[in-house]
């Protein structure tokens, strides 16, 4: 960790990677009883994580309107769970993401 990162950011960045994992297991293994893996192999696919997508950053637009924190915080987890899983239909990870934002310094 360099002198200008916290333990949050590493904790953040570990959890991330940890889900990430996750989804990619999911997605190699598709266990019949995982929410994650019937979004890799649901018949609409892309489709529906994209749908899924569009649905959460409303919800999350509108816990931020109301001013609550703890829906805003649920909801900004649903959506970076669903962004991660695009990233992975993609064939991308979070290091991808890493890079696009370390670029924007």
């Amino acid at each position: 960790m360099s002198d200008g990162d916290s333990v949050e950011d590493a904790d953040f960045e570990s959890v991330v990677d940890d889900l990430f994992e996750t989804i990619e297991d999911r997605k190699r293994d598709l266990p019949e009883d995982s929410y994650t893996a019937s979004l890799f192999t649901h018949e609409k696919g892309e489709n529906a994580v994209l749908e899924k997508l569009g649905e959460e950053s409303t919800e999350l637009i509108l816990a931020a309107k109301d001013d609550d924190h703890e829906e805003l915080a649920a909801e900004s987890a649903d959506f970076i769970y669903h962004l991660l899983v695009l990233l992975s239909m993609k064939e991308m990870d979070p290091d991808d993401l890493r890079e696009e934002l370390e670029s924007r310094f």
